[in-house]
C-alpha cells in the first residue's frame, strides 16, 4: 500500500504537540441533499450499524436515504443558527477556548485543533494538516464522556486507519472517556444549578443520555454502566435522592430493542402520572445539537404537554461553560503528562524561526 508523501523535514525545529477535540459531525447545511450525503457516511460506519453489510446496504441506499434525508434536513433547518450547525458552533468555540485556558496554564507548546468524525472537518484532513505543520504528538479528545464502541471506538478506527497510509506515524494518545472526571461532573452540576437558580427546580430531574441497541450492552460495551455512574455522580453531587431524577435513553432507531427506559415515553408516563414540571438535561452531550434541540426541546417536550403535563425545563449542554472550559483544561492535563508544553527561551527562538522560514515559502510560493 502507498504511503502519503512526508512534509519536508527540517532539522533542529522544535516538535510540536497538539489536542484534537473530536465530536461526531453535521451536514453541511440543512438541506436534502447535504443531509443525505452526511447520513450516507454516518450510516455506513459499521461500528454504528452492525447488521451484515450486504443487506444494510440495500436497506440504507433503497429506504433510509430516500425517506429519512428530506425529514431529517427539515428538523435541521429548525435549529440552524446564522453561523451554521450549532455542533459545530460550539465544538469550534470549545477548541479555541481550551487553547486559551492551557495556555493560562502555561502550556504555550500545545496546539488545539477540532474535527468531526463524519462531515467536515474530517478527522483524517485535521490530522494531515498537523502534520504539515510539525506536530509530533497527537492526544485525541472525543466530545463523548461515555465510552462506546458506536462512537470514541469509531474515531479510534478512523485515527488508525488514517495513520496506516502515514510512513512517519506521530506519538499517540488517546483519551478514551472523562464519564467521572470531577471537572465534568462539577460543570455538569454547576449548569443545573445555575439552571435552578434562574428557574426554580421541577419536581423530577430527567438525565437522557443518547440510546445504543440493547445488544451492544449484552456484548459488553461499557456505555450503559458509565451513563448510570455518571448521573449518580451528578446525583451526590446535586444531593439529589433516588426518587429525584431518572436515567432515560433517546434517539432510538429502528426495530430492535434499545436501551431502557426511552426517553420521551418516560417523560409523558410522568405527565400522566401527575408531574407538572420536569427538568431535561443531557449529559452525554457536550455540546447542544440535533437531538437536544429538536429532538429533546422540541418532540419531547410537546409528548409532555400533550400527556398533560404544564412545565418543561431543557437545561442546555455545558457548551461554552466556564466551568466546563476548565474541566476540559484539567482532563487534556492528565493526559499530557510527561509531554513538554512549555517552550524555554530558545525553544520559543526557534517557533519564530520556524515561522519566519515558513512565511518566506509561502511568499516564494505565491510569486511562482
Amino acid at each position: 500500500m502507498p504511503f502519503q508523501k512526508e512534509p519536508p523535514h527540517t532539522h533542529g525545529s522544535v516538535a510540536r504537540n497538539a489536542l484534537v477535540l473530536v465530536n461526531l459531525g453535521t451536514p453541511d447545511a440543512p438541506s436534502r441533499r447535504a443531509v443525505r450525503r452526511y447520513l450516507k457516511e454516518f450510516l455506513s460506519d459499521p461500528r454504528v450499524v452492525e447488521i451484515p453489510r450486504r443487506i444494510w446496504w440495500f436497506i440504507l441506499h433503497l429506504v433510509i436515504l430516500p425517506f429519512r434525508s428530506g425529514a431529517s434536513a427539515a428538523k435541521y433547518e429548525m435549529i440552524w443558527t446564522r453561523d451554521g450547525s450549532p455542533l459545530r458552533v460550539h465544538t469550534e468555540k470549545q477548541a479555541a477556548l481550551l487553547q486559551a485556558a492551557l495556555e493560562e496554564r502555561g502550556h504555550d507548546s500545545i496546539k488545539v485543533a477540532w474535527a468531526m468524525r463524519y462531515g467536515a472537518p474530517g478527522l483524517a484532513e485535521v490530522l494531515a494538516r498537523l502534520k504539515a505543520e510539525g506536530v509530533d504528538r497527537i492526544a485525541i479528545m472525543p466530545a463523548y464522556p461515555q465510552y462506546s464502541g458506536t462512537t470514541t471506538g469509531s474515531i479510534w478506527d478512523a485515527v488508525f486507519a488514517h495513520y496506516a497510509t502515514v510512513r512517519n506515524v506521530p506519538e499517540l494518545r488517546l483519551v478514551k472517556h472523562y464519564h467521572d472526571h470531577d471537572g465534568y461532573i462539577d460543570a455538569l452540576r454547576d449548569t443545573i444549578l445555575e439552571h435552578w437558580e434562574a428557574n426554580g427546580r421541577g419536581e423530577k430531574l430527567v438525565m437522557s443520555f443518547h440510546g445504543v441497541p440493547k445488544r451492544t450492552l449484552l456484548l459488553g460495551d461499557p456505555y450503559h454502566c458509565e451513563c448510570h455512574k455518571t448521573a449518580r455522580l451528578l446525583a451526590d453531587r446535586l444531593r439529589l435522592s433516588p426518587n429525584d431524577y431518572i436515567v432515560t435513553f433517546q434517539s432510538r432507531f429502528g426495530r430492535a430493542e434499545w436501551l431502557q427506559p426511552y426517553t420521551a415515553p418516560t417523560v409523558a408516563q410522568l405527565a400522566r402520572d401527575g408531574l407538572r414540571r420536569v427538568d431535561v438535561i443531557c449529559p452525554g452531550f457536550t455540546s447542544d445539537c440535533l437531538e437536544t434541540l429538536e429532538e429533546i426541546n422540541m418532540e419531547v417536550r410537546r409528548e409532555f404537554e400533550a400527556a398533560g403535563g404544564q412545565d418543561y425545563h431543557y437545561i442546555p449542554c455545558l457548551n461554552e461553560a466556564p466551568a466546563w472550559i476548565a474541566g476540559m483544561a484539567e482532563i487534556a492535563e492528565q493526559h499530557l503528562i510527561g509531554w513538554p508544553t512549555m517552550m524555554s527561551p530558545s525553544q520559543r527562538e526557534a517557533e519564530r524561526r520556524d515561522a519566519a522560514i515558513g512565511g518566506e515559502r509561502a511568499e516564494q510560493m505565491g510569486a511562482v
